[in-house]
C-alpha cells in the first residue's frame, strides 16, 4: 500500500518544512471553469484517507473537504472561468492557476509538489506523475480543486437545468452531447472544445 506521506516524510528528513501540493480539477470538461488548489498540510497531524479525488466517492470527497480546510496550515483556490480558459488553453491555465494559488502564500514554502506539472516558479519543485494518488499534500489539494468545481457546477444547474451539469459536471457525456445538441451552447461551454465548435458550427 502506498504511503501518500513518503514525499513529504522523505522532504522532511532532508531539511525542508513547509511542502505544498497543487493540483487542478476539470481540464477534461467541455463546460464550466477549472479550478486550482494549492494545499499546505501539517506534518504532524496526518489526515487518514487522503487519495486521489477521483477514486474516492463524493461524500468521503465532501468529508475530507472540510477536514482539510480545517486542518491545512494555508491553502488557496483559484477558479478560472472559461473566457482564461478557452484564451489560454486548459494546459496553460492549469500551470497558470497553479503558480497563481503559490503565490498568495503568506506562510514561507520551502518547497512544491505538484501533479506532473512543470512550474515557473523561484521554489524548488517536483512534478510527479500521478501525484495526487502518491502525495498527500497533492491528493489534498485535488480534493480541494475538486469539490470546489463540483459545487460551482451544481449551482450552475440551477442557472442551466436543460444540460445536467449537477449530473456531469460539465464533462463529455452522451447526455451532455445531447442537450448540447438540442439546446446549443450555453456560456459555460468552452469555444475551445470539439464538440462545442461542432454545436456551434450547426447553428
Amino acid at each position: 500500500m502506498i504511503d501518500l506521506y513518503e514525499y513529504e516524510n522523505s522532504l522532511v528528513a532532508t531539511g525542508y518544512r513547509n511542502i505544498v501540493g497543487v493540483d487542478e480539477a476539470g481540464r477534461g470538461p467541455m463546460a464550466g471553469p477549472l479550478v486550482v488548489a494549492a494545499c499546505l498540510l501539517p506534518l504532524d497531524d496526518k489526515i487518514i484517507g487522503l487519495n486521489d479525488s477521483k477514486k474516492l466517492t463524493p461524500k468521503k470527497r465532501e468529508e475530507l473537504y472540510n477536514i482539510i480546510k480545517e486542518k491545512a496550515i494555508e491553502y488557496h483556490i483559484e477558479v478560472i472561468d472559461v473566457g482564461e480558459v478557452d484564451k489560454l488553453n486548459v494546459y496553460k491555465a492549469s500551470k497558470w492557476g497553479m503558480e497563481q494559488c503559490i503565490k498568495q502564500f503568506q506562510t514561507p514554502i520551502d518547497y512544491v509538489l505538484s501533479d506532473a506539472m512543470p512550474l515557473d516558479i523561484d521554489l524548488e519543485y517536483l512534478a510527479i506523475v500521478k501525484g495526487d494518488a502518491k502525495s498527500a499534500s497533492i491528493a489534498a489539494a485535488s480534493i480541494l480543486a475538486k469539490v470546489t468545481r463540483d459545487h460551482i457546477m451544481i449551482d450552475f444547474d440551477e442557472v442551466y437545468p436543460q444540460y445536467g451539469f449537477k449530473k456531469h459536471k460539465g464533462y463529455i457525456t452522451k447526455e451532455h452531447k445531447s442537450a448540447l445538441e438540442k439546446y446549443g451552447v450555453c456560456p459555460l461551454h468552452r469555444r475551445s472544445f470539439a464538440p462545442v465548435i461542432e454545436a456551434i458550427r450547426r447553428k
